[in-house]
């Protein structure tokens, strides 16, 4: 514990400190920090009038994103880009604290808080200057509330699902039957509710959903890897800012645009079919299933922006929480993604609008490991839920919270084996 914590205050007193000195621009006001400075600034100002920035093509965003972004005015005193950082900081506290309190269980394990505390930074201090550490909180409760209150793991995916979408694929995972009713029944409830209120307090609240049907191909994506390719081979592509990154515009994108949707559609044909197909949970298949399918959408989609390994971190460290996670491998190729996606931006990141030798090798190589990352992800969630089992030796969990998952499903004859046989790893 002591190491951990002296860990975190090290790493994020460091992260601060980058902030302070961004040789890439001014303090909040230039670089990587430009946009919690400026852009978030501005919607705070349109949010504070009770309305959604609508007509805004930047605005791409749930509902659930405005209070949020409204939040860093609860402090007094403070900027509102040092508010913003400050409460980063605190959703960051609360993840680790969380991976503390569920590594200390019984047969559990703190490498999930050790991964965070010691990957994030990786990233620098990208982190500080994004939303996306408080998504990333709502999820990583919602996947360690599941062993105590299935209801609760629910709720907290919803209100995640409406501040960046994506935690609702935490809920994939759910052991069928009991737990998924009243994990996904309460995710619904909650997603109504909050909803209700969000419209009843703000105009336009759905106005995103015009914005997003523009985008393009983001050049950091793996459809634009292989249009920097093509440009190194006389494609006569160009780059654009469009929609808040830039994007490729010429020839084909738009049949690379198609083909990045058709996969992700196969992605969730695959974690349907893997949803029929499983016969056994273990403690740790929510939290393996939640990490296949967000990293299975993020190869596929048509925008890889660097925060997005905040996500993937997060559900990394939920998993090896667990003993019985079959994910262990797919946590070092994600480390080693993150690492590459700060040589990616900011450090390189000409070379990557440019689409030099160098740019695009590194972003064959990120995205290279991302790619490897999901299919060896989904790949160890299917061997590990769907194949026969060998003779099972104990019935126990290794945490007494989740005896749920050691019962007989009450809606299937097929027994669920918390322990046996170990997942590989």
């Amino acid at each position: 514990m002591r190491p951990l914590t002296v860990g975190w205050l090290a790493t994020r007193a460091l992260m601060l400190w980058l902030l302070a000195h961004n040789h890439l621009g001014p303090l909040g006001d230039g670089g990587v920090a430009r946009e919690a400075h400026q852009l978030y600034a501005r919607w705070y100002g349109v949010l504070a009038t009770g309305a959604y920035p609508s007509g805004d093509r930047l605005w791409q965003y749930p509902p659930g994103a405005g209070p949020v972004l409204l939040s860093p005015g609860l402090l007094p005193g403070l900027t509102y880009f040092q508010a913003f950082v400050a409460l980063t900081l605190a959703a960051d506290l609360v993840v680790t604290v969380a991976l503390l309190r569920a590594g200390r269980r019984p047969g559990r394990s703190l490498r999930g808080a050790a991964l965070w505390t010691a990957a994030l930074p990786l990233l620098m201090f990208l982190p500080l200057v994004r939303y996306d550490v408080q998504a990333t909180a709502f999820a990583v409760v919602a996947l360690l509330a599941l062993s105590r209150s299935p209801r609760a793991c629910g709720a907290w995916a919803a209100a995640g699902a409406l501040v960046k979408v994506w935690p609702a694929l935490t809920l994939i995972g759910m052991p069928r039957g009991r737990t998924t009713r009243e994990a996904w029944t309460a995710a619904v409830v909650t997603a109504g509710v909050l909803l209700g209120v969000l419209a009843a307090l703000f105009r336009d609240p759905f106005d995103f959903l015009r914005q997003q049907g523009g985008r393009g191909v983001q050049i950091e994506s793996l459809g634009g890897t292989a249009l920097g390719l093509a440009r190194r081979a006389g494609w006569p592509g160009t780059v654009r800012h469009r929609y808040g990154s830039l994007e490729f515009l010429g020839p084909y994108v738009s049949s690379v645009a198609a083909a990045l949707l058709g996969l992700t559609v196969l992605a969730l044909g695959a974690l349907l079919l893997w949803r029929t197909r499983a016969r056994r949970w273990s403690p740790a298949t929510p939290y393996d299933a939640a990490l296949a399918a967000v990293l299975l959408f993020t190869v596929t989609s048509r925008v890889i922006s660097p925060q997005y390994l905040v996500w993937l971190l997060g559900l990394a460290a939920v998993c090896l929480t667990s003993r019985h996670t079959t994910q262990r491998p797919v946590a070092v190729l994600l480390v080693a993604a993150t690492a590459l996606t700060t040589v990616v931006y900011p450090v390189l990141y000409d070379d990557v609008v440019d689409s030099t030798w160098r740019g695009c090798l590194l972003m064959v190589a990120r995205n290279g490991l991302l790619a490897i990352a999901a299919g060896l992800s989904f790949a160890r969630l299917w061997r590990g839920t769907t194949e026969n089992p060998h003779p099972v030796g104990t019935n126990g969990t290794d945490d007494p919270t989740e005896s749920h998952t050691s019962e007989r499903n009450p809606d299937s004859t097929r027994t669920i084996f918390p322990t046996g046989p170990r997942s590989p790893s």
